[in-house]
């Protein structure tokens, strides 16, 4: 008996020299925390690296020409940028104007009639029912994996065969038709009408015409409105096409316009950097307000579905 009580005390003893630890576990708002710093961290950088440019582009367009090649480029040195803007709005009879009404003109209309013709196009492939509606739907999905360089020779031949290079329907007839806004404007109507209100619709005798317009378009104002902005911005910043199929100075666009002055220097020896950064400068600006202008869209379109 005494034998099987100092076996039992001893076994109940902790052993010398060694520490026990505990494991815990760990503290979920730690951890959350972390990670909010971790994605703080992230998206500053991000930020930082997509905001640089700007700010480089604003100190730049502040300075003249002997500024720019020796001042620091980081920094502000005298300060021209009212002499920069009166010198790009009047330089060469103020063609800059006209380059950005041309350029208002291809985005604008072309854009807007872009998103109209794909948000007509997404509708149909998404809620009627035709043979051949799946190999359609694999011809818009192939043609926008297309890179748009590759279509631009084929279209300059064409144009050429018809009459209208160098006219303003070489570039706003390409801006009609995007594949890409077709497939978005699909997936969208997808998530978004539903069959049951197409079909009361055509109860009460609403024709087709009157349900797209008078019921499909409001419904997909969200989508419109993100079609229509990357339509705009992706024909805005157009180059290569411009490029071929416009020839007169009086129908190029901003991009194309900035590109010539920019060659000037080597062609004929006359240096125009700070209008070209000046212009440069100015023609980011009508994006950002379209940013601006288009996000009362993006929120109400969030908040419905939501409310869904």
């Amino acid at each position: 008996m005494a034998l099987t009580e100092n076996r039992t005390e001893n076994s109940t003893e902790r052993p010398r020299g060694r520490t026990v630890r505990r494991l815990t576990r760990p503290d979920p708002a730690a951890r959350s925390r972390g990670g909010q710093r971790f994605l703080l961290v992230g998206l500053a950088l991000a930020s930082a690296y997509s905001l640089f440019p700007v700010y480089w582009l604003i100190i730049a367009s502040t300075k003249d020409r002997v500024g720019l090649y020796q001042s620091n480029g980081l920094w502000f040195s005298d300060m021209h940028l009212w002499e920069n803007l009166r010198q790009v709005f009047t330089y060469d009879d103020g063609i800059f104007l006209r380059w950005t009404a041309n350029s208002f003109l291809y985005a604008g209309v072309g854009s807007l009639g872009g998103t109209l013709i794909a948000l007509a196009t997404g509708y149909g492939l998404a809620r009627f029912d035709f043979p051949g509606r799946g190999a359609v739907f694999a011809c818009v999905v192939g043609s926008f994996l297309i890179p748009i360089a590759l279509l631009t020779l084929p279209l300059y031949l064409l144009f050429s065969e018809i009459g209208m290079v160098d006219t303003p329907w070489a570039m706003l007839i390409p801006c009609l038709i995007n594949p890409f806004s077709v497939y978005l404007a699909k997936v969208y109507t997808e998530a978004t009408i539903p069959f049951e209100l197409l079909e009361a619709a055509r109860i009460d005798g609403a024709g087709e015409l009157r349900i797209f317009f008078s019921i499909v378009l409001r419904m997909m104002t969200t989508g419109g409105a993100t079609v229509f902005l990357l339509a705009f911005v992706n024909t805005w910043n157009a180059f290569f096409l411009p490029l071929t199929v416009l020839r007169g100075e009086e129908n190029w666009t901003l991009n194309l316009g900035l590109y010539n002055w920019s060659g000037k220097r080597q062609e004929s020896g006359v240096d125009l950097t700070s209008l070209v950064l000046t212009g440069a400068l100015l023609s980011i600006v009508p994006m950002a307000i379209m940013m601006i202008a288009m996000r009362r869209y993006w929120r109400s379109g969030v908040t419905m579905g939501a409310l869904k």
